[in-house]
């Protein structure tokens, strides 16, 4: 294991489910949900899974939602944590190939992929916040 997937409901285990079908890996990840816990119940799963390490990145869902701010608790306490916010499946993937011991490297390496990954297929929407169509 070198790194977390946290966040609200199944997105972990989505995720991850995804991960081991593309890659075969089940090594890399350890997923986390905040399902039916309260804050400092998501603190004490986190810390757990980062002292069960090694760990030294944590990927979650939203910037600022409870495993995030449980993260970046963790990270205060230890500065050479990376918190990694807004994940997606290019992501992960990319980190799960990114080889070396760099932790750093790897997640940024993942965030670049993570971002080329989003894109609008078919026409562009409209502009001013409506959608085309509805």
């Amino acid at each position: 294991m070198r790194a977390v997937v946290a966040g609200h409901g199944d997105f972990a285990a989505g995720l991850l489910s995804a991960v081991r079908q593309i890659t075969g890996r089940d090594d890399v990840f350890v997923g986390l949900s905040n399902h039916a816990l309260c804050a400092q119940d998501v603190d004490r799963t986190l810390r757990d899974a980062v002292a069960a390490g090694p760990v030294r990145v944590i990927f979650t869902d939203l910037p600022a939602g409870s495993c995030t701010m449980a993260a970046r608790r963790l990270q205060r306490e230890d500065p050479q944590l990376i918190v990694v916010t807004g994940v997606n499946l290019a992501a992960l993937l990319d980190f799960v190939f990114t080889e070396g011991p760099d932790a750093a490297t790897a997640a940024g390496s993942a965030v670049e992929k993570g971002r080329a990954a989003l894109a609008i297929a078919g026409a562009s929407p409209t502009r001013g916040g409506g959608t085309r169509g509805h």
